[in-house]
């Protein structure tokens, strides 16, 4: 049995793009896949912005090198989301994602969360699920069957330690951007490289 452990951000579209083929991976007999969030600190090296309704930049931080980026970034994955029948809608703002990333750890401990995974991605991406909103997502986890009893104090004390103490230790392991995968300590960012990832089970 060969460990892969994949790193992801519900806000982030490449990695909401990448998670088929993760899924794909983790169908093989010889794999034990381990998910593992971790939040994108997306100021750090594309700035800062929220959109009002008409669409104005209320921070202006960000400069136009970085907003070429970005406006190429979800062309390209709303490109790849069509072709796949997804919908990918741009945030109006760099969203926080740690407390639906520990929603996922929290069901995660009594179950499997793939249902409330998939959901919060492909909410997220339609514009009909604030990650930030305690209620948005015990409202998600009630809708998709799972027990929410506790989540409330969770997120205030385990769950935000272990979140945090998550986050550093991804880092520690050279991890900066998702979707990325590791084998055998080896580090693979970017959907490109999931037939690489193949490869190298088939190798092993």
């Amino acid at each position: 049995m060969q460990t892969v452990v994949h790193y992801f951000d519900y806000k982030s579209p490449y990695a909401y793009l990448a998670q088929e083929g993760t899924f794909n991976i983790a169908k093989r007999d010889d794999v034990k896949m381990v998910w593992v969030p971790y939040g994108l600190k997306i100021g750090k090296y594309l700035g800062e912005a929220a959109l009002d309704d008409a669409g104005e930049d209320t921070i202006k931080t960000r400069n136009d090198h970085q907003w070429r980026r970005v406006r190429y970034s979800y062309m390209d994955c709303r490109r790849e989301a069509n072709k796949r029948g997804l919908t990918l809608l741009g945030p109006k703002k760099i969203f926080d994602s740690s407390l639906s990333h520990m929603a996922f750890l929290f069901l995660s401990k009594s179950g499997n969360p793939k249902r409330f995974h998939c959901s919060v991605f492909k909410r997220f991406w339609e514009r009909k699920l604030n990650i930030e909103s305690c209620g948005a997502l015990i409202e998600l986890m009630l809708e998709l069957g799972y027990k929410t009893e506790g989540f409330d104090s969770y997120v205030e004390s385990e769950g935000k330690e272990n979140y945090l103490e998550i986050q550093a230790e991804v880092e520690r392991k050279g991890v900066f951007g998702v979707p990325s995968w590791r084998i055998n300590g080896e580090l693979f960012w970017g959907a490109e490289h999931l037939d690489s990832i193949n490869e190298l089970l088939n190798s092993n």
